[in-house]
């Protein structure tokens, strides 16, 4: 299980957050149908750190954008999810 610290609430269990997508996985509403359907569907899944969105759901509810390592799971940064952290 990891330990998460949220930016608001401090460090949580992992049960209390939920995974949505990697960050280069969001798609902008005005992107061609090409693009958007190569960015949902036929990403790359490399081994490193990678960008991922996740929702603190049992808790203050926040966005967060975590830096997570895919194979060891270590967490290098968490920040909260806003205009700035989203391409």
């Amino acid at each position: 299980m990891l330990l998460i610290n949220c930016p608001h609430c401090g460090p949580r269990a992992q049960v209390e957050f939920t995974y949505e997508r990697t960050v280069d996985s969001v798609v902008q509403p005005a992107a061609p149908v090409g693009e958007a359907m190569e960015r949902l569907f036929t990403r790359a899944n490399p081994r490193g750190l990678d960008d991922e969105i996740w929702r603190h759901s049992f808790g203050c509810r926040a966005w967060l954008v975590m830096t997570r390592h895919r194979a060891t799971h270590e967490i290098t940064a968490i920040r909260a999810a806003g205009p700035d952290a989203l391409p």
